[in-house]
Parts: C-alpha cells; sequence; structure tokens
C-alpha cells in the first residue's frame, strides 16, 4: 500500500471455501478489493486439504459443501489442535446449526445472503480478538482518526468534524481503496430512511474535503465517476 493505506489488512491470507461460484467469485473480488490475498476453493475435500496444510490467517467456510461439509472440516481442525480463527456461511437460520458451529469452535458466522463489507468487518474483528489487537486507530496519509476518543487530526493537529462527518470518514476508511457507492454510504452511515437521490454524502464528501485535505496536492477522498467515493491509497 501506499502512504494513503491502511496496513492492517497487508498480506492477510484468506481461505474462501465455498461451493456457489457466483458467491465465491464476488466475495473473492471483494475481499481482494479490500487488500487480502484470496484463495478459493469450491469443494469439502480440496478446502479441507488447503486448511489442514497450508498457513491462512483466516477461513470463511460454507456449510453446504459438496464432498466434506463445513461442519465435519471445522471438527476436523480443532481435533487437530489448529486455532485458526474460522467463519461460517450458512443459508440456514436454524439456531442448532449456529449452537454446532460455535461450540465446534467456529469464531462467527454469516447468514447469506450477506453483504462483503459485513463480511470483512467480521474478519478483522476476529482476526482483532485472536491475535489479543485492539484497533483503535485509522491512518490515511497525515489523517488520523481515534476510534475511542473520536479524535481526528491532519499533520498532528486537531480536526473538528460533525457526527455525520466521523461517521461518513470511519467507513470509509475502514477499506481503503475499495469504492462506495452513494446508496452504500447512505444506507451505512444514515440509514433507510433517506431518497437515494439525495445530493446528501456529495454535500457531506465536500465538507470533509475542506476539512481534511491541504491546500495543495491530491484529496484524501477520490471521487470515482458515475460510481462513488473511495479513500486514495497511493
Amino acid at each position: 500500500m501506499g502512504e494513503w493505506g491502511r496496513c492492517y489488512n497487508d498480506a492477510m491470507k484468506v481461505l474462501l471455501v465455498e461451493d456457489e461460484t457466483r458467491i465465491s467469485d464476488f466475495v473473492k473480488k471483494g475481499l481482494a478489493e479490500a487488500g487480502f490475498d484470496v484463495t478459493v476453493s469450491n469443494h469439502g475435500d480440496e478446502g479441507y486439504e488447503l486448511a489442514a496444510n497450508q498457513t491462512f490467517d483466516v477461513i470463511v467456510l460454507d456449510i453446504m459443501l459438496p464432498g466434506r461439509d463445513g461442519l465435519s472440516i471445522l471438527r476436523q481442525l480443532r481435533d487437530q489442535r489448529k486455532a485458526v480463527p474460522v467463519i461460517l456461511l450458512t443459508a440456514r437460520t436454524t439456531l442448532d446449526e449456529r449452537l454446532e458451529g460455535l461450540n465446534l469452535g467456529a469464531d462467527d458466522y454469516l447468514t447469506k445472503p450477506f453483504y462483503v463489507e459485513e463480511l470483512i468487518a467480521r474478519i478483522q474483528a476476529v482476526m482483532r480478538r485472536s491475535s489479543g489487537e485492539k484497533l483503535t486507530t485509522l491512518h490515511a496519509g497525515d489523517v488520523s482518526v481515534n476510534l475511542v476518543t473520536r479524535e481526528v487530526t491532519r499533520s498532528g493537529e486537531p480536526v473538528h468534524l460533525t457526527v455525520r462527518e466521523f461517521a461518513l470518514l470511519e467507513y470509509l476508511l475502514r477499506t481503503p481503496g475499495r469504492v462506495y457507492a452513494r446508496t452504500q454510504i447512505i444506507e451505512h452511515v444514515w440509514g433507510y430512511d433517506f431518497d437515494p437521490t439525495t445530493n446528501l454524502v456529495d454535500v457531506h464528501i465536500q465538507r470533509l474535503r475542506k476539512k481534511l485535505d491541504p491546500p495543495e496536492g491530491e484529496s484524501l477522498i477520490e471521487t470515482v465517476r458515475g460510481v462513488g467515493y473511495r479513500i486514495r491509497k497511493d
């Protein structure tokens, strides 16, 4: 990553075991855009061999698979004392299945359908828990955001943001380089009550730029024409 990027996801290796190609392709693309190194398997037997014999930082594991199912893979990994964090994917919503997975040693689970952004957040959370690290600060260039104190600085100087401006900046900073559409930003920062045709996002982006960008040089927040916005990575 360049100076704009946050190094939290650098070289983080993810094994994605998912037999539905449409889902695995979409998830791989989203994770790769967020900076993850993704290996995909579409079969339970192959997924188990990869998980058992290679090193990954986290495994995203579908429960319903051809060959070995996800729960049997998880059980075998834990029986072998492999402590790699595992996030289960399931199309089912029954409590018994979720409890079985958690009792076998799963670190988290997601029910389909899900947002890739939510999966990214879950991966980051289980990695922080497994490493004992608590992420409290986000960085981009000379901009620093403290998630605990909610303080924002640029080149060490305080920047005063409104609640919405802070929420918008935090959302974009969590995955530098990933493009977010205006509708995605509205849903995550403001909720579902706003008209998607509103210029609300554009207005707040302009305000953030005025407060964060240096007098000369490139803006921290890049406009991707016809799509949305992203934090510049380099």
